[in-house]
């Protein structure tokens, strides 16, 4: 059976972009929100599971092997962990962000001091920006919401650290411990 990946994008808590991705058949079916709420709960799980891993905030321009790369496994930004979740349930970020930039190089942003002219396979799905791009391309806009119980498990979920830094994390099924940073 033919499978296609299927976005739904809402905006919510505070001006977050909150995106949910789902794996599903070709054809549209009843059981497509079985197989969309399957998807998002392995993408859940492989969260909590990448919060085993001890990973060093290193934001710098590394290059990778295409498709399927990845910077050290030590290493890495919130992007990084959201990649390594995706890949663990079967889809590679790096190799969906870049095949949608080449075919729409001019639908994403212009990012830092001098603006890359092509796309980048080392770096472009590494980018909260384009990774907001590309799921509010390949999705739907959804009604805003301040009601945290609204964002179920498997919701990706972006908002701004201060001073324009973006960052993106995925909506688990359990609160962190009293006192976890």
């Amino acid at each position: 059976m033919k499978q296609k990946l299927l976005w739904t994008v809402c905006a919510g808590l505070s001006g977050m972009l909150v995106v949910v991705c789902a794996v599903t058949t070709a054809e549209s079916k009843p059981a497509e929100s079985a197989t969309q709420q399957e998807f998002l709960k392995k993408l859940a799980a492989a969260a909590v599971e990448r919060t085993q891993h001890v990973v060093r905030y290193e934001p710098g321009y590394v290059g990778i092997p295409y498709p399927g790369g990845d910077v050290p496994a030590d290493t890495g930004v919130s992007t990084d962990e959201v990649i390594r979740a995706y890949r663990t349930v079967g889809v590679d970020l790096q190799k969906e962000v870049h095949e949608d930039m080449k075919k729409n190089f001019s639908e994403y942003p212009p990012i830092g001091a001098r603006p890359a002219k092509r796309p980048d396979t080392n770096i472009d799905h590494r980018r909260v920006p384009n990774l907001m791009v590309f799921f509010s391309r390949k999705g739907e806009a959804l009604a805003t919401t301040e009601r945290a119980e609204d964002y179920a498990p498997g919701a990706l979920v972006t908002w701004d650290l201060g001073g324009d830094v973006p960052h993106i994390g995925i909506v688990v099924d359990r609160r962190s411990p009293a006192g976890a940073t």
